[in-house]
């Protein structure tokens, strides 16, 4: 697994896996781990704008709260509308 550093706004360092995406409306949302090794994971580096600002919630939607890609649910239904 090839690993890249980045900064996250906050000043942390995460490594992301540009191989390990979810499909998002403009972009994917790329893996982010907190070591080098990718033994925890972090959180999502969002493809279109490069930034680690999201969200996700239980359904498994992630958004992007700087350029608003999403990736949809894993699992949806017409009640959680």
């Amino acid at each position: 697994m090839q690993l890249d550093a980045i900064r996250t706004a906050e000043g942390e360092t995460v490594y992301v896996d540009r191989t390990d995406g979810e499909k998002g409306s403009k972009g994917h949302f790329f893996a982010a781990y907190v070591g080098e090794e990718g033994e925890r994971r972090w959180g999502y580096l969002c493809e279109n704008c490069e930034t680690t600002d999201n969200a996700m919630d239980a359904m498994g939607r992630i958004e992007c709260n700087v350029c608003g890609n999403v990736k949809k649910p894993d699992e949806w239904d017409a009640a959680h509308e």
